[in-house]
């Protein structure tokens, strides 16, 4: 287990609270966090990452298909160690955060999106936020390179590795550096979210505020977009897990679940 420089407590934000409506018709009846990435779910792959990780507590946020993706939280693994909480309507990711402000407030907070699959070095992530980032940044924003820069968000850094500008999904963005949306967050941004109503928007309204505060770590693993059935395909010849022989109930019952011969049809 990583131990952190000084003791630093980290907390988790896992967000699986969303439609997954570009994965249609995958998702009518199973969430996109929780899709198979060779036979893995999404969510499962993020939480066995972090578990190697010094941290305190997870929060993961429940909205669309609540019950599969609760009756997964369940499980005796998850127990003492993620909580799960609902939202009637989608509140936006800074939204979340004041919705839940005391149980980030006062704490670095890993902020990570559960409907995306990165296997990269967490650790390192983690150990550059805390001793390597720039002095003066609240933000540390893992990055990786796109083979396709105009779908994704691409960032301009400085000669220190620091925000100065974004491009999001423009048609010829200067570069390919793109921006994961996952990151690493000191208490005084969470407080900054807290005291402005208006905010609820997380990459439009908040990060832009903190350029030049926003410190970049790149992911030289596997970071991809599984939202649309083309991305989720290629996850699946990207990865490969071991073969866990000690299944829980609801492992037995996944295995047998209808998305895996859905996926196993991708083109």
């Amino acid at each position: 287990m990583l131990v952190n420089p000084n003791n630093r407590i980290i907390n988790v934000l896992i967000l699986a609270a969303g439609l997954g409506t570009r994965l249609k018709p995958l998702t009518d009846e199973w969430p996109k966090c929780l899709m198979p990435i060779s036979g893995k779910p999404l969510l499962e792959i993020w939480l066995e990452q972090i578990l190697k990780l010094d941290v305190s507590k997870v929060l993961v946020n429940l909205h669309y298909l609540k019950d599969e993706v609760l009756s997964f939280l369940q499980r005796p693994k998850y127990k003492n160690w993620v909580q799960s909480v609902f939202e009637a309507e989608l509140l936006g990711t800074a939204g979340t955060f004041k919705n839940n402000y005391t149980f980030f407030q006062g704490e670095t907070t890993l902020l990570v999106h559960g409907d995306n699959l990165c296997v990269c070095d967490l650790e390192s992530f983690v150990k550059f936020h805390f001793s390597e980032r720039p002095k003066g940044c609240s933000i540390t924003m893992m990055t990786f390179r796109t083979d396709s820069p105009k779908t994704c968000g691409i960032v301009e850094l400085d000669q220190h590795g620091i925000v100065q500008k974004f491009h999001e999904k423009v048609e010829n963005p200067p570069g390919n550096l793109a921006n994961a949306a996952i990151y690493l967050i000191e208490p005084e941004v969470l407080n900054w979210i807290n005291e402005r109503n208006s905010v609820n928007d997380f990459s439009n309204q908040v990060l832009p505020e903190f350029l030049g505060k926003i410190s970049t770590w790149e992911n030289k693993g596997i970071m991809r977009d599984i939202g649309n059935p083309e991305s989720l395909a290629k996850a699946q010849k990207e990865v490969t897990f071991p073969i866990d022989s000690d299944l829980d109930e609801w492992q037995i019952a996944f295995a047998s679940n209808p998305i895996h011969k859905s996926i196993s049809n991708l083109k």
